[in-house]
């Protein structure tokens, strides 16, 4: 199985290791994920690792990390009146770009102050107005239409997301309540048009519907065991992705 869903696909730009994947959607129970509101002043925010390493792929040096991602989307802040929020894991405070961040108008935070439980984390997530987040580089490379499972918990939550585009999906739509963006002036332009009320609305209603169509647990799992039971071909199946 792989939450990635172009992996094993004739049009997967990475090797599928010679087995037969399964796509598997991120799933989320949805009684622990509850519609909540949140003030009209309330941030998008992310809580999101900064640093990564070089990935060797196919014989190709692939940037697996999400800081030079955000970092192309710097002055955002400066392009929408929708408040942003960074909750950050870094490996240590030196070098930490939580100060840069800042001058150019983020609200940034270390993500232990948000998330040091799983109480708090869905809390944090949940007073949110929606998620704004960047993939891996990677991801881009690789076209592979990954989606995070903390995005699938904002869907949950009737929390609109707009998140970049990752690669062609067979079900991630580009409105519906999750925008996805190719550059920062597609993501500055999602979030204006989230700052109108009524489009805000409509699109925590979408939220919540696209989580119940596509992630809920309660249709997933039974997929999952299906195929985990089912009797093997040729190939070998994927155990994980």
């Amino acid at each position: 199985k792989a939450v990635r869903e172009t992996v094993g696909r004739p049009e997967a730009r990475f090797p599928d290791c010679g087995m037969q994947w399964i796509h598997t959607p991120p799933p989320v129970h949805l009684p622990a994920w509850p519609v909540r509101g949140a003030p009209d002043d309330a941030p998008f925010t992310t809580v999101t690792n900064w640093w990564g390493e070089y990935e060797l792929i196919a014989g190709q040096s692939v940037n697996n990390e999400k800081r030079s991602s955000f970092l192309a989307c710097l002055d955002l802040p400066q392009r929408t009146r929708a408040p942003l929020e960074l909750a950050v894991y870094q490996e240590s405070e030196v070098g930490s770009e939580l100060p840069l961040l800042r001058e150019r108008g983020w609200r940034a935070r270390p993500a232990g102050e948000v998330s040091s439980t799983a109480a708090e984390y869905r809390a944090y997530l949940q007073r949110s107005r929606g998620e704004f987040s960047c993939a891996k580089a990677s991801c881009m490379v690789f076209a592979n239409a990954w989606i995070s499972d903390r995005t699938i918990c904002y869907l949950a939550s009737g929390k609109p997301a707009v998140v970049q585009d990752t690669g062609p999906s067979r079900m991630l739509p580009d409105a519906c309540g999750l925008f996805r963006f190719a550059d920062a002036a597609g993501a500055a332009a999602h979030l204006e048009a989230l700052c109108d009320p009524e489009v805000y609305r409509r699109a925590c209603h979408d939220a919540r519907k696209l989580a119940e169509h596509h992630f809920d647990a309660a249709r997933v799992l039974p997929r999952v065991l299906d195929a985990a039971l089912a009797p093997r071909s040729g190939r070998d199946h994927a155990t994980h992705g």
